[in-house]
């Protein structure tokens, strides 16, 4: 298995270690050797014979013309934090807890004009009369305020240093100039561009693949003056760093109304990607996209019409480019590569409809990791993190093949690391084994139709906003996670998709999440149709499963509006006097389910809706899992979700006991630590253990039982 032959990993080399390049190239199977961000390639390398991938931020590295022209410089709208009056006088500095190297306060007359003070105790915008802008100390002066009522201000300010810079900068101690990106949204922006992309063109004749990080505007990521909070917002998905007084005119001329800053602002709270969107924030999504990919094709066109491919990384700067939008194609895109640590963003990068799919794994070589852990640098331990990282990804590669796979950031960090180097060339080796697999023919799939429904549907396919790992308030990313490498089909809905009809390609709907949130929906279910449309779904046949807070919302008889269906509800605390109805645990149906090891953790005010459901499962004398009969459909409610080997099992056998298929399934594996795909063409089985311990698993075939043992994360391929 260790003898695969070389090809589709792309290594990052690096000036100065071109021996270490070369060497590494040869040892991890490379076929092409990337640039990274701050790295540059010698003739040594590009001359060597591998594809080369070059980096390109497009809206940076502009400096000297950038300087040229600051009010070309890419904005936001900011807030201050609420100030209480305790005068008729107040003032209130605009700056104040921002980082001074990040943020400059955009005073044209034309931003001037959006500037809004807000008296937050009675959520009143104040009249341009009841205040004065003091430039000079970039201040507000409330001349009429209403003593011990608290004010807010929010208003336009340049980004004076983008945001991956800022980052790198601080992670990789970059000593250069803090890089400025400039708004492709002005003509003379785009006439500066395209003049660029031509040279850039030229000048890189070895270049065989462009690689934009992605196109023109970065996810927010709004830092704080004090090291206490250095994160004041961030959001992989918002696209409030797209924001200008010429967009905000264009958009005006394009839609018919008008945008303030409050549209963005929303209270301080702004429009997190994880709470459901209005028509204002999809029509400006909308009309974001639009000019992204129009621009964007230009640049790509230029990119073809020297020879080159152009590939997008899908992070960074990737607002407005949303690889499931209809409009994605348009770009033109010859590759889409993703960083990845988990096997539902494995199954993003999977699905996009570009040519060639690219993985970036994890670790990246950096001396720290993204939430600041070392990795490359001591306390680190770099194979482990691979490892569990790899363990991840490989499953849901089982499911859905990508073509590359490949790493990112600086090469002369491993030289000290020869267990990782060791490593990473088996992680291209079996890599290169399942993708040699799917060739032959794809892996065999269960007869369960899953549709994932939340508020964004199709675009947000596999993600819940843009790059963001599992984080314990989001069940839906660790449903996501384990969906990732279940042998069943997954498709994801809109509550809109339901309403236009399209549960008849579904057997299981999943609703999961907290309540009002884009991923639970909100309102959404205030929507007579989509209850008696899925109410009628579930009683012909239908399984809804919901996690969490499914189908809440408030103002109806029940929190859930899908309370009779799933059997169980929750109370707000109108319900605190009425008394609950007992229950006894179905353990003969918990023991067939529930897998060992399985936990389910849920709210202490759920409550048995009408006592027709079975109850599977409790937590400290609360009913947490609970399945219900309705027609000839099912109700299936769990308290909550976290991503584990016995949680992904147990969704498994939830999915197959609410299709009506048995749970006694050929080619799933006896041990739930261990899963397998099965390729009919080929008659391969590949087995892989996502365990840190050595499992000995058994699997039912067409041929019969075949038994397995492996050691810690090992995968193993046999035949039927």
């Amino acid at each position: 298995m260790m003898n695969n032959e070389a090809g589709s990993f792309t290594l990052p080399g690096e000036a100065g270690y071109e021996e270490l390049t070369l060497k590494m190239a040869k040892k991890w199977g490379a076929d092409a050797i990337r640039d990274s961000d701050g790295t540059q390639l010698s003739e040594l390398i590009t001359k060597a014979g591998y594809e080369i991938y070059s980096t390109i931020c497009i809206i940076r590295d502009h400096n000297k013309w950038a300087k040229q022209n600051m009010d070309k410089l890419q904005q936001t709208f900011l807030v201050t934090n609420p100030v209480v009056a305790v005068s008729e006088v107040l003032t209130i500095h605009l700056m104040e807890g921002y980082f001074d190297e990040q943020f400059k306060i955009n005073d044209s007359d034309e931003a001037i004009k959006y500037i809004e003070v807000y008296d937050r105790t009675t959520e009143k915008k104040l009249m341009t009369n009841n205040w004065v802008y003091e430039k000079e100390a970039g201040n507000i002066v409330i001349e009429a305020a209403i003593p011990f009522h608290s004010y807010t201000v929010s208003f336009l300010a340049y980004r004076i240093w983008e945001e991956i810079s800022m980052y790198n900068h601080v992670t990789n101690s970059w000593i250069k100039e803090h890089q400025m990106p400039i708004d492709p949204r002005w003509n003379k922006v785009q006439r500066y561009l395209i003049k660029w992309m031509e040279d850039w063109c030229k000048q890189h004749p070895d270049t065989t693949v462009v690689r934009f990080t992605s196109m023109f505007y970065n996810f927010v990521w709004i830092w704080g003056q004090s090291e206490r909070n250095r994160n004041i917002f961030s959001d992989w998905a918002s696209y409030d760093f797209t924001v200008s007084p010429l967009a905000l005119a264009e958009f005006q001329k394009q839609y018919g109304y008008p945008l303030y800053a409050e549209d963005f602002i929303n209270q301080g709270k702004f429009h997190v990607t994880h709470m459901p969107a209005n028509k204002k924030q999809l029509d400006y999504i909308e009309f974001t996209n639009r000019f992204v990919v129009d621009f964007g094709k230009q640049l790509i066109d230029i990119v073809h019409k020297y020879g080159k491919k152009a590939y997008v990384f899908y992070d960074d700067s990737w607002i407005g480019v949303e690889p499931y939008s209809k409009l994605f194609p348009e770009f033109g895109f010859d590759g889409l590569i993703k960083c990845v640590f988990s096997g539902f963003e494995a199954r993003l990068c999977a699905g996009v409809d570009v040519e060639t799919h690219e993985l970036r794994l994890h670790p990246y070589l950096f001396p720290v990791g993204l939430g600041g852990a070392p990795t490359f640098t001591e306390g680190g331990n770099p194979t482990l993190d691979a490892k569990r990282y790899w363990n991840r990804i490989r499953r849901a590669l089982l499911r859905k093949a990508v073509d590359r796979i490949g790493l990112g950031g600086y090469l002369h960090l491993v030289e000290n690391y020869p267990d990782f180097c060791d490593y990473i060339e088996q992680v291209g080796n079996e890599f290169r084994l399942i993708k040699a697999i799917h060739k032959k023919g794809g892996a065999y799939i269960l007869p369960c139709r899953v549709a994932v429904v939340h508020s964004w549907g199709r675009l947000r396919s596999w993600s819940l906003s843009g790059h963001f790992h599992e984080n314990y308030i989001h069940d839906l990313i660790h449903i996501n996670e384990a969906l990732s490498g279940l042998p069943v089909d997954v498709g994801f809905l809109s509550f809109e998709d339901i309403k236009l009809g399209a549960l008849e390609d579904f057997d299981v709907v999943i609703n999961a999440g907290r309540a009002a949130t884009a991923w639970s929906g909100g309102d959404a279910w205030k929507d007579e149709k989509l209850i008696s449309i899925l109410h009628k779904w579930v009683h012909k046949g239908g399984t809804f499963l919901g996690v969490g807070s499914p189908s809440a919302v408030e103002g109806y008889i029940n929190y859930f509006r899908m309370a009779h269906i799933l059997g169980i509800d929750e109370d707000t605390g109108a319900r605190v006097c009425h008394g609950r109805l007992k229950y006894e645990i179905d353990k003969m149906l918990r023991q067939e389910l529930v897998p060992e090891g399985a936990d389910i953790i849920g709210s202490k005010q759920l409550y048995l809706a009408d006592g027709r459901a079975r109850v599977i499962a409790e937590n400290n004398g609360v009913p947490v899992a609970v399945v219900n009969e309705f027609g000839k459909g099912k109700g299936i409610y769990l308290g909550g979700f976290t991503y584990n080997n016995a949680n992904t099992r147990m969704l498994l056998n939830l999915l197959l006991y609410g299709t009506g298929l048995s749970l006694a399934q050929k080619y799933i594996p006896s041990n739930c630590d261990t899963e397998c795909a099965y390729y009919p063409q080929s008659k391969e089985i590949v087995v892989i253990n996502n365990s840190d311990k050595q499992i000995d698993t058994h699997i039912m075939t067409a041929t019969g039982l075949k038994n397995f043992t492996l050691e810690a994360y090992e995968m193993q391929i046999g035949c039927e």
